[in-house]
């Protein structure tokens, strides 16, 4: 289910499955009709989704974005007995609702900012008297990975509180170290690491700019070594799976833990409940064997080995839209990505395209996942760019500098 980039990565590796037959994807976009047929229909209609599943006999349902398990698709399509593999609507508040998220970390003891819940204006404007400066205010709902500020002035704090308006919001403190993202995948009590990434957030390079979806991502972070991926599955992911089950909304799916690497160890920035983007880009070449009967162990509480990875380096570099986070120009022509694609390693994963008149053109902020393999994070690099380079896309941008962390860290 789903029409991004991701899905098209999840398409693509799922294809590869010795296991997987034949692929549908629920509606897809030209990127993913490479790998599956693709059925226009709205991936947050329970209704319609069961119906395609029962139509066309399909034995694993993969749930590709946050909104339809937050719509609740995936308890429809257990209900109508397809193995499924994405959360339940309860379970899927952890990405829905950030103040449900830091109200169970409080909870179960789960290292994280300190913060405050407020549902006005006025009441987060009281709040703010509590945090140093900077601050960093989250709208409490699903945002597409935009919904969050950090602010680094009391004015610009204010501003971000009176944009949100008068809904749910969390006010938390700052918390200062690098951010990695780690992958689990999670069935009731039980939790098993996945895959490491870090993604760049802001729009410019340097990491300066308005937050985005994410401009870009690298596999694996070594950042986040074994002994600091242990500690956050020990002390963050596992509680939280625990303490879902605990009060009877089990979790099952991928769980995708936001951390800061603060001097403390590892804390939660926030969770998603599905495989993030463009981080799902960068992990799909790295994971071998049967992807697909891996989805399916977990959707039915199955004996999960450790997953095998490629010890391969990924990058992926999204290439968005004049004018993304804000409004991006649509309808510009893409060419070149068949050339790209020569590149050794590259594979051009496709976000927001839309075909007209047989031809390709943009129809959303962020347009291509460009995605590279090689056998350090520096070939990795040089490879995706070069297939950048080879994409003819007039409205496009990147930037220039994903991974700078690492690739300084490696120089």
């Amino acid at each position: 289910m789903g029409s991004g980039g991701r899905e098209d990565a999840l398409a693509w590796r799922l294809k590869q499955s010795p296991s997987c037959g034949a692929l549908i994807a629920a509606p897809g976009n030209p990127g993913i009709a490479r790998w599956a047929e693709c059925v226009a229909i709205d991936p947050c209609d329970p209704e319609a989704v069961v119906a395609l599943a029962r139509e066309r006999a399909i034995d694993l349902l993969v749930i590709g974005p946050e909104a339809p398990l937050v719509a609740g698709v995936a308890d429809a399509a257990r209900a109508a007995g397809i193995a499924t593999f994405g959360p339940s609507a309860a379970a899927a508040r952890l990405e829905g609702s950030k103040g449900f998220t830091k109200d169970l970390c409080a909870r179960a003891g789960i290292p994280t900012a300190a913060y405050v819940r407020a549902d006005s204006v006025s009441s987060a404007l009281s709040s703010l008297d509590r945090f140093t400066i900077p601050v960093v205010i989250k709208a409490d709902g699903l945002a597409a990975g935009k919904g969050v500020t950090v602010a680094m002035t009391r004015a610009e704090a204010e501003a971000a509180i009176h944009a949100a308006g008068d809904g749910p919001m969390v006010i938390e403190e700052f918390l200062n170290g690098e951010e990695a993202s780690l992958f689990a995948l999670v069935h009731g009590d039980r939790a098993i690491a996945l895959a490491s990434a870090q993604d760049h957030k802001r729009v410019g390079e340097g990491d300066t700019g308005p937050n985005t979806g994410g401009m870009g991502a690298y596999s694996p972070a070594p950042v986040l070594t074994p002994e600091l991926e242990a500690r956050a599955m020990r002390e963050i992911v596992e509680p939280t799976a625990r303490a879902m089950a605990e009060a009877g909304t089990p979790f099952s799916g991928v769980l995708y833990a936001g951390l800061m690497l603060t001097a403390d160890g590892p804390k939660l920035i926030e969770y998603n409940v599905r495989f993030g983007d463009p981080e799902g880009e960068a992990i799909m070449p790295r994971i071998e064997g049967d992807f697909a009967k891996l989805l399916l162990a977990v959707a039915n509480g199955s004996a999960i080995g450790a997953p095998s990875l490629s010890s391969d380096t990924t990058m992926t570099v999204i290439i968005a839209a004049s004018g993304y986070p804000g409004t991006p120009a649509k309808g510009g022509a893409i060419r070149g990505i068949d050339q790209a694609e020569q590149v050794p390693g590259v594979t051009v994963f496709q976000a927001g395209t839309a075909m007209e008149n047989g031809q390709l053109v943009a129809s959303g902020g962020r347009v291509l996942a460009v995605t590279a393999r090689g056998r350090s994070i520096g070939e990795a690099r040089d490879r995706a760019y070069s297939a950048v380079e080879a994409i003819d896309f007039a409205d496009g941008f990147s930037r220039r500098d994903i991974g700078w962390r690492e690739l300084e860290r490696t120089a």
